[in-house]
């Protein structure tokens, strides 16, 4: 009698359709998910832009506005320049974080994620639909920073711009992307903290001055808190998967650290322009939310924890960006 054998998945491709992260199925990473649970509903695609990190598109461009009101030498502010800088922070954001969905989905990394689905390593979406998506949110922050290039006529800002959208998609896009390599903070800190808060301050006075620079490095510390944060919850996986963030990198325990770090030192930037801006003690109202999130991030031992604490630094960045905006503005 003939035994009928097991079916095993004997072949070299079955293999490495196993194996997580950017090592797995070469076919499949191209394809996209094997399963998927059914077309993407509208709430799925703004699930997917991640509407918790859009805070960190306002508040430079808040603070950054403000900073540039008290720079301008006569004459009004230019509430124009500034709905376009919030464009351009709002798209690059949205925008960056369809990209991530796509690469991150492509290579088989959100396999492994404990964090809400995303929409191409769910299947819900087509990788390519991911793709359009991502480069419409980014071409919108390119149209609306080339009408600020017009209005103000400083056309070197172009070359600022088109850095913002590469480092938007190198995140985690193409061969060898930053967001894999414990780079993520840093560029955060520089796009999103120093160039978004400078940028807005310059559009507004065509100058930079002491307050945006510090500003920028408050809330560039504070998006970095919002990214350790995520990072933190998706340490095991991500280590698993290949991704080497920050987190990965320097373990746990040092994030953890850091995480508190880059909460914390914004707040003596604002206690320090609280002695020039008597209402400036009012951005301190912040730790309320900032305080929380790092007795959550030091203790935490579950990943819903860890997302209640990403959330508060996102609160806490938008009430100290808009906060301290406002303080400079009036």
């Amino acid at each position: 009698m003939v035994r009928q054998k097991p079916d095993r998945p004997d072949s070299a491709a079955a293999r490495r359709a196993k194996r997580p992260g950017p090592s797995g199925n070469p076919a499949r990473a191209a394809q996209g998910p094997a399963v998927s649970r059914g077309p993407a509903t509208v709430g799925d695609w703004i699930s997917g832009a991640r509407l918790r990190t859009l805070p960190l598109a306002i508040a430079p461009v808040a603070l950054g506005t403000g900073a540039g009101v008290v720079a301008i030498a006569d004459g009004p502010w230019h509430p124009t320049r500034a709905v376009l800088a919030l464009i351009v922070a709002l798209a690059l954001q949205i925008g960056v974080n369809y990209a991530n969905d796509y690469s991150d989905g492509i290579r088989g990394t959100d396999d492994h994620r404990v964090g809400p689905a995303r929409l191409t390593g769910s299947g819900l979406a087509k990788p390519k639909h991911v793709l359009a998506v991502a480069l419409a949110f980014l071409g919108l922050a390119a149209l609306a920073g080339l009408a600020l290039v017009v209005i103000t006529q400083q056309w070197w800002l172009l070359a600022v711009g088109a850095a913002a959208i590469v480092a938007a998609w190198f995140y985690t896009g193409g061969k060898r992307p930053y967001g894999y390599a414990g780079l993520g903070e840093l560029f955060v800190f520089v796009f999103f903290g120093l160039v978004a808060t400078a940028g807005s301050a310059f559009v507004q006075a065509l100058d930079v001055n002491l307050e945006a620079w510090s500003g920028g490095v408050g809330v560039g510390l504070l998006a970095c808190a919002v990214l350790m944060a995520n990072n933190l919850r998706d340490v095991e996986q991500d280590r698993a998967s290949g991704k080497r963030t920050l987190a990965v990198l320097v373990g746990a325990p040092v994030g953890r650290a850091l995480f508190c770090v880059f909460m914390l030192v914004p707040f003596g930037i604002a206690a320090f322009w609280a002695l020039l801006y008597p209402t400036g003690w009012l951005v301190l109202f912040a730790l309320l939310a900032a305080l929380p999130a790092c007795v959550i991030v030091v203790s935490a031992r579950t990943a819903k924890e860890l997302l209640i604490a990403l959330q508060l630094a996102s609160l806490t960045a938008l009430v100290y960006g808009v906060g301290l905006g406002l303080v400079f503005a009036l």
